[in-house]
């Protein structure tokens, strides 16, 4: 999640799977290319291995993820509607979860994601990035459509243009001879942080706790990478910065709470705040409250906390710690943990 562009999260590369001309099709969507081989999949979720040859006949959707996105969270009610949806008219949702951080390359956490999410089509387990690379991939989400006849004939990046997406599955059902696809477009009902973003209001951009990519960091001394040391909050924060207080160490993915009581403060200006949180070590949760300006967050608290501010921690994944009422301002956020052992990845926003 390393650069939002347009609420699709980039790594560095350019879009560029075996790319054929832009051939127009009677439909009139250009032909992009081949879909390429699933073959590099570490393991498959709900599904056997899928081939291209054995998916021919099916209009196909690719789309990759991995379960900390926030960006890819919000567009899951839409895939997992058209998945519903189409798939008996001839439609098979592949999803391939391409791990960002090193806890979404273990399976278990993977699957348990999935079944949590309702996640019920095909997944493949992409852990060493095999897939990424011949689809020549660069965002989390990406969304490809593949005809019958397996071709590429769509792409989008990132969240939004859902009507048209559903538009492009309908008209290559239709092309593929299947019958009953109508032109009703689904219907969703997202919760938590499957919401939508308040794009409008968002003046907090992702930001990582890791020393690789983490900006606005504001505790005196800086970070100690790989070291454990004793911060201190900073004394002021300005609009996107953040700092520690207790006993930390650093390292390249997170910051790691070695002793209880540790705290991060972050100023931020967004209806949502939202952490990707884990465990060091050890089976026991990791309990913690947060405050907005000082106080219990009441009615601004989000899905992974109650009105007093009060959650746990006890697996790796998105906590929704801050879903504020308007009016929207720059706020301080402050969340302390409890015990020690909490790992904290990245700040995202909505």
């Amino acid at each position: 999640m390393a650069l939002t562009i347009l609420g699709a999260v980039a790594l560095v590369g350019v879009i560029g799977f075996r790319r054929s001309a832009m051939t127009p099709s009677p439909s009139r969507l250009p032909i992009e290319g081949e879909l390429p081989s699933f073959g590099g999949a570490n393991d498959w979720i709900n599904s056997p291995p899928l081939t291209p040859a054995a998916l021919r006949g099916k209009v196909v959707v690719v789309d990759f993820w991995t379960y900390t996105c926030v960006n890819w969270l919000r567009t899951l009610p839409y895939v997992r509607a058209w998945a519903a949806k189409y798939r008996n008219r001839g439609l098979v949702v592949v999803g391939v979860h391409t791990p960002e951080f090193s806890v979404e390359k273990d399976l278990a956490n993977v699957r348990r994601a999935a079944q949590e999410m309702r996640v019920d089509y095909p997944i493949a387990v992409d852990s060493d990035y095999a897939i990424w690379r011949a689809f020549n991939n660069a965002y989390w989400p990406a969304l490809y459509i593949v005809d019958a006849q397996g071709r590429i004939r769509f792409h989008h990046f990132g969240e939004g243009e859902y009507e048209r997406s559903e538009r492009v599955i309908q008209e290559l059902l239709v092309e593929a001879g299947a019958s009953g696809v109508g032109r009703d477009l689904v219907s969703v009902d997202p919760r938590g942080a499957e919401v939508a973003a308040d794009w409008s209001d968002v003046r907090s951009e992702e930001n990582y706790v890791g020393y690789e990519k983490a900006a606005g960091f504001a505790s005196p001394g800086g970070a100690a990478r790989d070291t454990r040391r004793v911060y201190a909050a900073p004394a002021r924060l300005h609009l996107n910065q953040w700092g520690l207080s207790g006993e930390w160490t650093v390292g390249p993915e997170t910051a790691v709470l070695d002793k209880a009581n540790g705290r991060i403060t972050y100023r931020f200006h967004a209806r949502d705040l939202n952490l990707v949180m884990g465990r060091a070590a050890g089976d026991a949760p990791v309990r913690f409250r947060v405050a907005i300006d000082g106080h219990p967050p009441g009615p601004a608290h989000g899905t992974d906390v109650d009105d007093r501010g009060v959650g746990t921690v006890s697996e790796p994944r998105l906590y929704q710690l801050i879903r504020q009422p308007r009016p929207i301002a720059d706020r301080d956020f402050e969340i302390e943990f409890l015990d020690s052992g909490a790992a904290a990845f990245v700040f995202t926003f909505g």
